[in-house]
């Protein structure tokens, strides 16, 4: 990141979202770096920016291809690579056409010659990364946004070597790991597909059990099986989901219908007030051993620096006492011993022992043998000579609005986000004092503000088709008129996700959190109601 010489943030407040990310991007920047920032606000990301493009909400993928279609039509493409290591160029091509930034100005609100700057930016850079989070996944056509990115550095080039590629920056720390031990409904550890008997084989043979050949339900698709009763008891493990998931009030209610809900977490979070049992567990990061994967595939060591509080037990050990009482015992269940029997069964962690890990600061996957060093970038291989892998798919991907349009009875475009003070739902960070914190608000934009007969710190509804918060103004300059701006992180006070839409990407199983309907008014006491406040 620090040695490239365009970073491209799409759909990323990295300053408040990723702030230690952050830090690499103004060493790149004090380098000689240019910074584009893709995002509907004028976002203190954007603060830094050499251009900031500022896309209509649910529209990116139309930005995306007419900067795609400038590529080409300014024949910028990269050639030689599209022709060795590609497939789909001229379907592509083709489709481009309709995408020229003059014709997709309307719908993206970004001025033209914007649009051609920022493609010759990018595809004349010797080294370009682009870096992308929730403001490009959580929208109904999340896995289209991606290959519309993906498509941007494979017409380039910029994939494949140091200082250039793609890099979807991760939320939470440890989302990596998670993906990377099987923690996904359709994948073993390291990636291996459920659906492949000669994967799927190894872990029977080790574990001494069959494992059902069909991949399972992700988070979205296990809401809508509590709604149709086939889901009857949860296991959530660190999750929060009756205040994380889209239209909260819908996913409390399906979490209300099972039979047996279990929550093991580090607070009592409202879902684990919920539950019919809470196992109190550790911190891992400071309470645990174990391992720590981070969005550059980096493994690293986690040790235990303190001791758990009475009562509260490690969730291995949680997790083994559990299976044993289920008939399933674990054996070894210290952290270097299930580390060793996954990566005997991992091809991609094979290499990686502890005490290599210790010496080398953290290993990159994937690292197949004891003797290798470990991978700085992926998709090297697209540069063989001669060539044997598979041809890296060029993809043909519609722009399409938001699920729900905006109208007159809810005109305005609700999008939500994080500040940097605050985490996600607030169980981890709400206790603690910020002076960077302020009380979560409705954020709307100066003209917008005006228009309501709002001023900063009046209090205002917003109201979706499924539910309204009352919540403070606050006038942010850098919001155009139109877009509404909400955090999430104090739900018990102003509950953002009562008004989020739970429509979702059928691939990914992403809900569009970034893209609802809503209307602003202003809160108004009679005497009354002032007399019965005080």
């Amino acid at each position: 990141m620090e040695e490239t010489d365009l970073v491209v943030l799409w759909g990323s407040n990295a300053r408040e979202a990723h702030p230690i990310f952050f830090h690499h991007v103004i060493k790149a920047i004090k380098r000689g770096a240019k910074l584009v920032v893709v995002d509907p606000r004028r976002s203190a990301s954007a603060a830094w920016a050499d251009v900031w493009l500022p896309v209509r909400v649910g529209h990116d993928i139309a930005l995306a291809n007419s900067i795609a279609h400038v590529i080409v039509a300014e024949a910028m493409h990269h050639t030689a690579f599209l022709a060795r290591a590609t497939e789909g160029f001229e379907a592509l091509r083709a489709h481009l056409q309709a995408y020229s930034p003059e014709a997709m100005a309307p719908v993206t609100g970004v001025d033209p010659e914007t649009v051609r700057r920022v493609a010759r930016m990018y595809a004349r850079a010797d080294r370009a990364i682009v870096c992308w989070t929730l403001g490009i996944t959580e929208h109904h056509n999340a896995v289209d946004n991606v290959l519309s990115l993906i498509n941007l550095a494979l017409l380039t080039g910029h994939v494949g070597r140091w200082g250039s590629g793609l890099n979807p920056l991760r939320g939470q720390n440890n989302v990596q790991g998670g993906g990377d031990m099987g923690a996904l409904p359709h994948k073993l550890p390291g990636f291996q597909d459920v659906e492949d008997p000669v994967a799927r084989g190894r872990y029977e043979a080790l574990w001494g059990a069959t494992i059902p050949p069909k991949k399972g339900w992700h988070l979205t698709e296990m809401f809508e099986a509590m709604g149709r009763g086939d889901l009857k008891a949860l296991y959530c493990l660190g999750e929060n989901p009756a205040q994380s998931e889209a239209d909260s009030s819908h996913a409390v209610a399906r979490l209300q219908k099972l039979d047996h809900l279990v929550v093991q977490d580090l607070f009592l979070t409202r879902t684990a007030e919920m539950a019919d049992v809470v196992l109190p567990a550790s911190a891992a990061w400071c309470e645990s051993e174990g391992t720590v994967t981070n969005s550059e595939r980096r493994v690293q060591r986690v040790r235990k620096a303190v001791q758990a509080p009475h009562g509260v037990r490690d969730d291995l050990d949680i997790l083994a006492d559990i299976a044993a009482r289920l008939g399933h015992p674990m054996g070894d269940v210290r952290a270097e011993a299930l580390w060793d029997e996954m990566r005997t069964r991992s091809p991609m962690h094979h290499g990686m022992r502890y005490d290599r890990l210790e010496a080398l600061g953290g290993i990159q996957w994937p690292c197949p043998d004891e003797a290798h060093p470990g991978t700085a970038f992926l998709h090297g291989w697209l540069w063989d000579e001669p060539f044997t892998g598979r041809r890296a798919p060029l993809s043909v991907v519609h722009d399409e609005p938001p699920v729900e349009g905006l109208c007159a009875e809810y005109p305005l475009r609700l999008t939500t986000g994080r500040h940097l003070d605050s985490y996600n739902t607030g169980a981890q960070s709400g206790a603690l004092r910020s002076p960077l914190r302020r009380d979560t608000s409705v954020e709307l934009s100066p003209a917008d503000a005006r228009s309501l007969g709002l001023r900063d710190g009046d209090r205002a509804r917003v109201t979706s088709r499924r539910g309204a918060v009352e919540a403070p103004v606050h006038i942010d300059a850098g919001l155009p008129a139109g877009l509404v701006f909400m955090t999430w992180h104090d739900p018990d006070v102003v509950d953002t996700n009562l008004l989020t839409i739970d429509a979702t990407d059928p691939r990914s199983g992403t809900a569009e959190f970034k893209a609802a309907a809503v209307r602003v008014e202003p809160v108004t006491y009679d005497a009354a109601d002032a007399e019965e406040e005080l």
